[in-house]
């Protein structure tokens, strides 16, 4: 089946925006990334659903993206459909000790609002850009503690179309884990169970996270977030510190100074700088320390 038809097909269930040959680097944290062939912004799960299932009827791939953090795109960028949940899943709401948030709301954001509220369990939340989506995903977390520790459900559409709400236990919750690594889906609304608190004892504990962020982390750069995965009984930050690679480059990517386990891109990097520099963080690592870090930020698109 033509593209044409399933443009038109997209078009007429009305599922919100529909563009072709997007450049991602507007969508992504890094501002890397070659265009999609198909951009679809769904506004509701009924709106999602429809795409997903005419996307698997005319055997278009589709990959997911969303706030465009912990995300890598590919210069050649993506072949298929790349899908942005709009400004309908863009949404929190507090009923007593629970946060209802859609799957693009900012899990910044969230954690602000539920500390204004009063209601602790979000603080960890504080750090980690991206949504709320994207946080379930990965079961982000930060500070000892995870999205698993406050989760209750999440409304998920299954790649074929069909929608479901899974249980903690269904997500299979791991270290940066969950089963939407298994089985794809994606995440339209969560639901986390917080507890009363002391709205000045939290206030208190959100701003000593973000003071340590701002000292201690490039945020006024571009970049994605912590770029490897800690390993056991250790931090990836320190290791790539203690191989001495603070400030090495590829290009305009590189290895930060103030946190080691970011890259940043000082104007133009490609996504071949920051992969060959991420190659080289490893290889060194490796040779110097016996560990082989795993990347946590998610390549995406044609190499």
């Amino acid at each position: 089946m033509s593209i044409e038809r399933l443009i038109d097909e997209l078009k007429k269930a009305n599922i919100g925006a529909v563009r072709q040959n997007e450049p991602l680097a507007e969508h992504t944290t890094w501002k890397i990334g070659g265009p999609a062939d198909l951009f679809l912004v769904p506004e509701t799960a009924d709106g999602l659903s429809a795409a997903l299932a005419a996307l698997r009827r005319h055997g278009v791939p589709w990959h997911l993206l969303g706030r465009g953090s912990n995300t890598l795109v590919t210069d050649k960028g993506v072949r298929g459909a790349v899908i942005k949940l709009g400004s309908g899943f863009d949404y929190a709401r507090f009923e007593g000790h629970d946060v209802v948030a859609g799957g693009a709301f900012s899990f910044i954001k969230l954690s602000v609002l539920a500390g204004k509220a009063g209601l602790t369990g979000l603080e960890f939340a504080g750090g980690i850009p991206g949504s709320v989506g994207g946080a379930v995903y990965m079961n982000a977390g930060a500070h000892g503690s995870d999205v698993s520790r406050i989760f209750l459900s999440a409304d998920i559409v299954w790649e074929d179309g069909t929608k479901a709400t899974c249980t903690k236990e269904e997500m299979e919750f791991g270290y940066r884990h969950s089963i939407l690594q298994r089985r794809r889906g994606i995440v339209t609304e969560a639901r986390f169970r917080l507890a009363q608190g002391d709205r000045k004892e939290i206030a208190a504990a959100m701003a000593t996270y973000k003071d340590r962020r701002l000292r201690t982390q490039p945020l006024q750069m571009a970049c994605a977030g912590s770029v490897f995965r800690n390993p056991p009984g250790d931090h990836a930050a320190r290791l790539i510190e203690a191989a001495g690679l603070k400030g090495a480059r590829v290009g305009a990517a590189e290895v930060s100074t103030l946190h080691a386990n970011f890259i940043v891109n000082h104007g133009g990097a490609t996504a071949e700088d920051v992969l060959a520099l991420m190659r080289h963080i490893q290889d060194t690592v490796e040779r110097k320390c016996g560990i082989r870090l795993i990347p946590e930020v998610l390549l995406l698109g044609e190499r």
